[in-house]
């Protein structure tokens, strides 16, 4: 894996996430893993680029004027390349266009992390996956919650990990791997 080319793409990291009414999350360390990541991206010198969530329900905390808009502490201090809001899950569909941002750097790969699992990031992971970049998805840096389904059945925060883990390695998006491996492979 060449690192010249290679961007670390961090998706909705923001306090809004901490409120309760989100529901029971999973993958507790995955905020450590985040900062992980970050943390080797800069001391390397590699693109990083945060994302944030700009919602536009009223009453949101992750509405842009709130604490909850606001980027979690594990990013603080972080010397970020590109730093946008999106109102929809793909980063690609936010307030920069990404791909031009990547493609004018030549970055043809990213490794993904951040908040939600199941929606931004696997999203974000998709479009970029059809958009031809070879994209690797950091399963243990990024966080989901509980969620109902259409009949009242509730899906729980791991298996909807494991969903989008199967749904991205399966549908051939993502190589689906650990913080681990990845920092392992820099």
């Amino acid at each position: 894996m060449t690192t010249e080319n290679k961007a670390l793409i961090v998706i909705d990291v923001q306090r809004g996430f901490d409120k309760p009414v989100w529901g029971p999350r999973n993958n507790p360390g995955a905020e450590a893993n985040i900062k992980a990541l970050v943390d080797a991206y800069q001391e390397r010198g590699l693109p990083i680029v945060l994302v944030h969530h700009d919602s536009v329900k009223p009453g949101s905390s992750l509405r842009p004027g709130q604490e909850g808009n606001h980027f979690k502490p594990e990013l603080d201090g972080v010397r970020a390349d590109l730093v946008f809001g999106k109102k929809v899950n793909s980063a690609f569909h936010g307030d920069v266009d990404l791909d031009g941002w990547l493609k004018t750097r030549g970055i043809t790969s990213f490794v993904l992390a951040g908040i939600q699992t199941n929606f931004c990031c696997e999203t974000t992971a998709r479009v970029g996956g059809n958009l031809g970049y070879d994209v690797t998805f950091a399963l243990d840096a990024t966080f989901t919650f509980d969620l109902a389904g259409p009949d009242g059945s509730v899906l729980t925060a791991d298996e909807l990990s494991k969903a989008t883990a199967t749904n991205l390695h399966g549908g051939g998006f993502a190589t689906v791997t650990s913080t681990k491996e990845i920092l392992g492979r820099l």
